[in-house]
């Protein structure tokens, strides 16, 4: 079968996706990923055969130039300003990345697309070429399968970016044929106990485990020995810091500087400099994949990303979550309604309250026997190359 995913061009929107694009292709599959921007050279990196959909632009750094203007800026592209006039300013990937993701699936010769739940551009596709779609939910935080969640954020909804890219390509109306919607989370977590129906039109969600990808990396040793002291992840992923800068790791890194902790600072390309001379007990490593130390800590604070929250409920590490913005809080509400971590609204986050958080996230056991829970619950979930299993089966 040849399987075209279709991927929006952000880490967390990406990441989530390449252990079932992998699933796919060891399982004799040809793949091809269409994306653009940064998402290219990172799917290269990770061995996938990637195809550029808009080379002569970088439309993430569009978006995120637009939303830190506020529409301000008078180099916002005009498809910004129409996506965000519909009530949708990530309608701005449907209206760019549409035409080109069309033309290579039919060039490919594509039998399936996959496409995560935000990303209306899979559906889209799989309509213009007249294939069946795989929708692969991409968060721990939601699922289109959520009712409160779903009203009003279906990627195909009749919104102006739709119609105008329908009309542009000759898309018809109405949905793909939809294989099965993929819901990542463990059951305790708002997951799926078992397969069900879309009360919507009937496709089945199935269940699928989170496998964490954060990219490649060179191990340093110190990620291989146990510490003698309780390790500390701190990190903000990577659009916090673009759009909002380092304060709360100052706040952050002030309160665990007075804690017998080894702190291990991963803040990627963020300019760290406002923050002055670091406490002694912080290693900050830069971009370090989570995957490569995360199982050596004891806890990880973070900012409510939605692959930043997964990959410690695998490694059963303890969370203490300072949500930023879009889905962070719904992030920060999971992880502490299940009891695997704590939340703290980062404007109220002094570094008193952040070192009392971390002294009981350290110090309470329950904490840590629930992610132990949530990661053995999630152990039990069909992996991806069972996914992929089942979409052949269902194919065929």
């Amino acid at each position: 079968m040849r399987m075209l995913f279709a991927v929006p061009p952000g880490y967390g929107l990406m990441l989530p996706v390449v252990p079932l694009i992998w699933a796919a292709r060891l399982a004799g599959h040809e793949v091809l990923v269409a994306s653009t921007a940064e998402m290219i050279a990172v799917g290269a990196d990770a061995g996938l055969p990637m195809y550029d959909v808009l080379p002569d632009r970088d439309v993430w750094a569009e978006l995120m130039r637009a939303i830190t203007s506020k529409g301000d800026d008078p180099a916002v592209s005009e498809e910004f300003r129409f996506a965000a006039r519909a009530g949708n300013p990530f309608g701005l990937f449907t209206l760019t990345m549409a035409e080109g993701t069309v033309s290579v699936g039919r060039d490919f010769g594509a039998d399936l697309v996959v496409h995560t739940s935000d990303h209306a551009v899979g559906p889209l596709a799989a309509l213009a070429m007249g294939v069946p779609a795989l929708e692969v939910g991409n968060r721990i935080s939601w699922s289109m399968r959520d009712p409160d969640f779903r009203e009003g954020r279906d990627a195909l909804k009749d919104d102006d970016v739709v119609r105008l890219v329908r009309a542009k390509l000759a898309i018809p109306e109405g949905r793909p044929t939809t294989v099965a919607r993929i819901d990542p989370r463990a059951p305790s977590m708002g997951g799926l106990v078992a397969d069900e129906l879309d009360p919507r039109d009937g496709v089945p969600w199935w269940s699928m485990r989170y496998v964490p990808f954060n990219g490649g990396a060179a191990v340093p040793d110190w990620a291989l020995r146990a510490p003698d002291r309780p390790r500390v992840c701190v990190t903000l992923g990577t659009v916090v810091p673009t759009l909002s800068g380092t304060s709360s790791l100052a706040v952050v890194l002030d309160a665990l500087g007075g804690l017998d902790v080894e702190v291990v600072l991963a803040a990627g390309a963020a300019d760290l400099s406002a923050l002055g001379e670091l406490p002694a007990n912080v290693r900050s490593v830069g971009f370090l994949a989570l995957s490569v130390f995360l199982s050596t800590c004891s806890l990880i604070v973070h900012h409510g990303g939605s692959g930043t929250t997964a990959t410690p409920l695998h490694y059963a590490v303890p969370q203490l979550v300072l949500p930023a913005f879009a889905d962070n809080p719904m992030a920060a509400r999971r992880v502490a309604d299940r009891g695997v971590g704590l939340t703290q609204d980062p404007a109220s986050a002094t570094p008193a309250v952040v070192r009392a958080l971390a002294e009981r996230l350290l110090d309470e056991p329950s904490f840590a026997a629930a992610a132990r829970e949530v990661s053995a619950e999630m152990a039990t979930q069909p992996g991806p190359s069972a996914i992929v299993a089942r979409v052949s089966a269902a194919l065929n």
